[in-house]
């Protein structure tokens, strides 16, 4: 909009003038952010396209929510010592001074780049070593964030053994010792060398709806943010230095999802006139994470390792941490108990949580448990589909999937032994040969992963002793030779074998087993 200004009026009426104008035009905006958030009370003005450059109020935009009063200092020439980029596009239907937003598929690898942007000779003492980067995916709004503890424990019950965030290992490259906390599902970390190439496959596992108060179907998904905070090290090894935090908005759709709704923004801004289109930010093809303060809850500054990646996103090596620095998460509750006859329809549906079932506790809200166990295998299929229909089955009908061995053990002591001895000589005067009732007790060991280290630790909680006291387990063999137990040994045991455990204990409290 250009100004012609011809009125034979003085300089200092006219800019009287137009500060009155634009007073009243913008009076109202604003209004929300508090008196005095815009003040328009001085300014120069170019005739022609009108330029505003405030000099004593400044106009405060927070780059997101939870970082309003804790941002760096605003400072536009400073260049960041890393820049993380997201390699997916931004929606087009976000405003001008707005936050972008990313919307990424459940479960799809997403790349993003770590680049360097240090000057020459900038954070010299980093030259030829590693970083070690925390990416987190956490909640946007602050009402969730006061609650994410218990947001994540309910994640967690209802889909046990996910995780929200993972590393694709396989797609990324230049990564280094990725770990990950199986407590902490939103939470994975590694080390990299800023001088080389460094490219992280991100998956994120839950999606946006999953964590709305109201689920009545169409409603909007809360956003979350993907967050990187890279540390170097002090001067006894630990990762405790902060170099540099970043982070960015983004919400999370099933698969598909995403693409949809990137191109549903897309087809809305077409329609659109060119005067509103000025209103909103293009779309890009990737997304900048912009520099924000370090996540407050450093619970990952200790001296012990994490637990390392494996090779599926769902199982992990165990270890020790705690999800929040104060609280000690509880083991996930039983998933085995079975549905009774008298349960009521309240327990039902508690039932079925429990289960995973939670998608159909609104087709069972009056089902007592006598009803769920009236159902026969084709009424459950065709309420909940082949797949869900066939696990719900199972549960209700209390199947339990079968050990892949199973065999039975009992305790020798050198009394019972010679009390069998001596029994055995009196049996033998005995001619009607009855049975002088002396029998052996046995126990039931079920194997799963077929190793001697699970045997081990079977035969430990048996006797209330600590694997760690037994130092080996062999078997009896030909003519009385102790064969030490393998793997291998184990996966050729028979179905339902019987054995005899003779312990010999040493003076370190340790125990040597024989099986005979």
């Amino acid at each position: 909009m250009a100004w012609a200004l011809k009125l034979p009026l003085a300089d200092e009426v006219i800019e009287s003038g137009l500060v009155q104008d634009f007073d009243a035009s913008l009076s109202g905006i604003g209004q929300e952010l508090g008196a005095g958030a815009y003040s328009m009370s001085t300014f120069s003005y170019v005739c022609g396209p009108l330029m505003f450059s405030p000099k004593n109020d400044v106009l405060a935009l927070p780059i997101f929510k939870q970082e309003e009063s804790s941002l760096p200092p605003d400072n536009e020439n400073k260049i960041l010592p890393f820049q993380y980029v997201l390699c997916a596009a931004t929606s087009p239907a976000v405003k001008l001074h707005d936050e972008t937003l990313t919307y990424l598929n459940q479960g799809q690898s997403y790349e993003i780049r770590m680049l360097d942007n240090r000057k020459l000779g900038e954070l010299p003492e980093i030259n030829g070593k590693l970083v070690k980067s925390i990416f987190r995916v956490v909640f946007h709004d602050r009402r969730l964030q006061y609650t994410e503890h218990q947001q994540l424990e309910g994640w967690r019950w209802n889909r046990p053994g996910d995780r929200i965030l993972d590393i694709d290992i396989p797609m990324s490259v230049g990564i280094i010792d990725p770990r990950a906390n199986p407590t902490q599902l939103n939470t994975v970390e590694f080390l990299w060398d800023p001088a080389k190439r460094t490219s992280v496959f991100i998956q994120v596992h839950c999606i946006s709806t999953e964590f709305t108060m109201r689920k009545h179907g169409g409603e909007k998904g809360v956003p979350f943010r993907v967050q990187i905070d890279t540390f170097k090290e002090n001067e006894n090894g630990e990762y405790t230095e902060h170099l540099h935090s970043a982070s960015c908005q983004i919400k999370v759709f099933k698969p598909k999802g995403a693409d949809r709704k990137q191109k549903t923004d897309r087809e809305k801004m077409e329609k659109r006139t060119p005067h509103e289109k000025e209103k909103y930010q293009p779309s890009y093809e990737t997304t900048i994470l912009t520099e924000c303060s370090p996540w407050p809850e450093i619970t990952y500054v200790n001296n012990s390792p994490s637990p390392g990646f494996n090779s599926s996103h769902s199982s992990f090596s165990l270890g020790e941490g705690n999800g929040s620095p104060n609280h000690q998460p509880e083991p996930p509750p039983p998933v085995t108990d079975n549905l009774l006859p008298t349960t009521t329809p309240q327990e039902a549906q508690q039932w079925l949580h429990r289960n995973r079932f939670s998608t159909f506790t609104r087709l069972f809200t009056n089902f007592s448990g006598a009803d769920l166990l009236k159902l026969t295998r084709d009424d459950v299929i065709q309420i909940c589909g082949p797949a869900d229909g066939i696990r719900l089955f199972n549960a209700l009908k209390g199947r339990m999937v079968r050990p892949r061995l199973t065999i039975y053990v009992c305790q020798e002591s050198l009394q019972l032994r010679e009390q069998q001895q001596q029994q055995q000589q009196q049996q033998q005067k005995h001619e009607d040969g009855d049975s002088n009732g002396t029998f052996f007790v046995y126990h039931a060991i079920y194997l799963e992963e077929l190793t001697a280290v699970e045997l081990t630790e079977k035969i430990a909680q048996l006797f209330s002793i600590s694997p760690c006291q037994i130092s080996q387990i062999y078997k009896q063999g030909p003519t009385g030779i102790h064969v030490l137990i393998s793997d291998e040994m184990i996966q050729n045991f028979q179905e339902e074998a019987c054995f005899i455990l003779d312990t010999m204990k040493e003076t370190n409290d340790s125990y040597h087993i024989i099986l005979k």
